[in-house]
């Protein structure tokens, strides 16, 4: 039996490799690793190991392993009968063990291998000695289990939609978590790094089943806000050093998440918490960003009050009275439109009317009345400017440029349409009923692209022209945001026509950009070509990558296709001990269950569709109907059948 890893201990092995060290513990059966020029973690030691000391061998020498010019297909050490056991420094490091066994007729014998890291020296010989049993690693595994079981099962659904239940009860959350919040990497980037609006976003996805969660990131991303109002648009643990930048909406996503935080669980204890603030110089006018460590302030404030300094900080409005988008908005790769300080994103007043009318609430009934009236008179104010200057006739505008020019309109040659105007001119309620549903008639006919499965961000991409938005035009057209389907956008768009009360586009486009819907056959998986079950960012729309998925895993977009598959479609929503159930469903559905676990108790929810034998409508809890629209929650420690009958 062979265990195998080839050490990084860093970003880049190409970078790392020169300064590992390596050793062997024979007593212990374990291979330590340390990098004393990552000086971040210099201390840290990692360890592989095995639990059968007596019939080992090892080597930290990977030409030894693999072979003179050799590959992972036919490894030398596998035609040898022991590894030589160098280790040390100069090597090009990995860490491989070989135990040797021999089995009777019905025998069986297990093997374990574990692989850890420790803050320094002695904690990672602690941990290896702790896990080297085969007992203890079997029940730290069976720890592993439980949790999960746990945690991906808060929220349980049975439809007749399979390859949604697929998602939902499972892998849309562990994407979510293990990629996202955890580990803030994937195959296509593997950072290690906080987003300020990443996390913030993904935290909110998982309210349901662990509301600690984005109380801590709340917290935590309070503390890296300027006493500005910015904030650090990303950092790097442990020491916080990361990027300064003119980014529009960073800061706003922490007095979003903060009133979901509320709104979801009924804690306002959250608000009182005091955070630091982060001090460091302002950027230069010709500057975008820059990255360094800035310093911990000697000022702190309340949640609340690095909500409202975040909110104050947004309220920054050009010749339109619409947002300035800085040196860009979410969508990063527009970092041109107003580097000279004076674009505006249309998008982003749509955003920040949204996050104005919530936070008017929180603050009513924080007893901040003042900020409260003051939220909604800048709201009322904002959205009478998007209508008067962000429509275009079919649909809203994207931005304008800092000259003036608009993008996103019918005269452009390229952009002429962006589906983030569109979906949060209904998501954020700000947009007119007459035009949301025409702007989204437009992306139904112009980005929703159902002969290839998919749902483009903007078309025509950026290509020859001469509009020059930033970044994004360097991706070739079809690519990534430049034209093709950016997964969150298409999100939106279902969200957008699910709240416009359109379940048949609703049902439809999901259909077509759940992942697992892209593999099913032999030929669909040759066109995709990624993972199927979990979330792509992209999929490419233009030949000769039309369908082609790319960078999966490390995506915002998985905890906010949790959120609209269960929220917009299957009508979850929670307020503190309230728990509402207002489904758009397809015609052909009779019903569908969820099992919605709170605290210790599950309220097992069967929702039906009215039929000419059953007259009555209404919410059902173990038999007895209830007069109010929601199930109170009861943390009584028993399971709770629940008969929802729609009209």
């Amino acid at each position: 039996m062979t265990g195998y890893v080839e050490w990084v201990l860093g970003d880049l092995r190409s970078k790392t490799a020169m300064h590992i060290l390596t050793e062997i513990n024979i007593n212990s059966s374990a291979i330590f690793a340390r990098n004393p020029y990552n000086f971040e973690f210099i201390d840290r030691v990692v360890f592989f190991e095995t639990n059968d000391a007596s019939a080992c061998s090892f080597t930290c020498d990977r030409m030894e392993f693999l072979g003179r010019n050799g590959t992972m297909m036919r490894p030398a050490a596998m035609n040898r009968s022991r590894l030589s056991g160098k280790r040390g420094a100069a090597l090009d490091p990995c860490g491989a063990i070989q135990v040797s066994i021999e089995l009777d007729i019905d025998q069986e014998k297990e093997i374990v291998f574990t692989m850890g890291s420790g803050r320094n020296s002695d904690e990672s010989v602690s941990l290896a000695n702790r896990f080297v049993s085969r007992d203890a690693a079997r029940n730290e595994l069976e720890n592993i289990w439980v949790y999960w079981k746990k945690t991906l099962g808060g929220v349980q659904v049975d439809t007749p939609d399979h390859a949604l239940n697929f998602m939902v009860n499972g892998w849309l959350l562990y994407q979510t978590l293990a990629s996202r919040l955890w580990a803030r990497s994937g195959y296509y980037q593997s950072g290690g790094a906080y987003g300020f609006r990443d996390q913030l976003q993904d935290a909110m996805a998982v309210v349901h089943v662990n509301p600690q969660i984005l109380r801590d990131q709340i917290i935590l991303h309070a503390s890296r806000q300027f006493v500005e109002g910015d904030v650090q648009h990303w950092w790097h643990p442990p020491s916080g050093r990361g990027v300064r930048t003119l980014c529009s909406d960073d800061f706003l996503w922490l007095p979003l998440a903060a009133c979901r935080y509320v709104m979801c669980t009924g804690d306002r204890s959250i608000l009182d918490e005091t955070v630091q603030y982060l001090e460091g110089r302002q950027l230069n006018p010709d500057e975008e960003s820059y990255y360094d460590l800035p310093n911990q302030s000697a000022e702190k404030g309340s949640i609340y009050e690095h909500c409202k300094r975040a909110v104050e900080h947004g309220l920054r409005f050009g010749s339109h009275g619409l947002p300035l988008i800085g040196s860009h908005d979410w969508n990063d790769g527009m970092n041109k439109i107003g580097h000279k300080g004076k674009g505006e994103s249309v998008w982003l007043g749509f955003f920040l009317y949204d996050i104005l009318t919530q936070f008017a609430r929180l603050s009513r009934n924080h007893g901040d009345p003042d900020f409260a009236e003051s939220c909604i008179k800048e709201a009322e104010m904002l959205r009478k400017n998007l209508e008067l200057f962000g429509w275009d006739g079919k649909w809203y505008l994207r931005a304008f440029f800092d000259d003036g020019i608009p993008l996103g309109s019918h005269s452009n040659p390229e952009c002429k349409i962006d589906s983030l105007s569109q979906s949060w001119s209904v998501i954020s309620d700000a947009g007119s009923l007459n035009r949301t549903r025409t702007a989204m008639e437009s992306v139904n006919s112009m980005l929703v692209r159902r002969d290839i499965g998919l749902v483009q961000l903007l078309d025509p991409a950026f290509d020859k022209s001469e509009l020059n938005p930033g970044y994004i035009k360097g991706y070739v057209p079809g690519v990534r945001e430049n034209g093709g389907q950016y997964t969150h956008a298409a999100i939106w768009t279902i969200m957008a026509f699910a709240k416009l009360g359109d379940k048949k586009n609703a049902w439809e486009i999901l259909s077509l950009i759940n992942p697992v819907n892209h593999s099913r056959t032999a030929e669909e998986t040759q066109i995709y070509k990624v993972e199927p079950y979990v979330v792509a960012a992209d999929v490419y729309s233009l030949p000769p990558h039309t369908g082609r998925g790319g960078w999966t895993w490390y995506t915002g977009s998985a905890g906010w296709m949790y959120r609209m598959i269960t929220e917009s479609l299957l009508g979850m929503r929670i307020e503190a001990d309230k728990f509402y159930l207002e489904p758009l469903l397809p015609e052909e559905w009779d019903s569908f269950r969820l099992d919605y676990t709170y605290l210790r108790t599950t309220y097992r929810i069967t929702v039906i569709h009215k039929n000419e034998s059953n007259n009555d409508t209404g919410i059902f809890i173990d038999g007895t109907p209830v007069k109010n629209r929601f199930i109170r929650l009861l943390d009584d420690g028993t399971d709770h059948l629940v008969n929802v009958i729609m009209p």
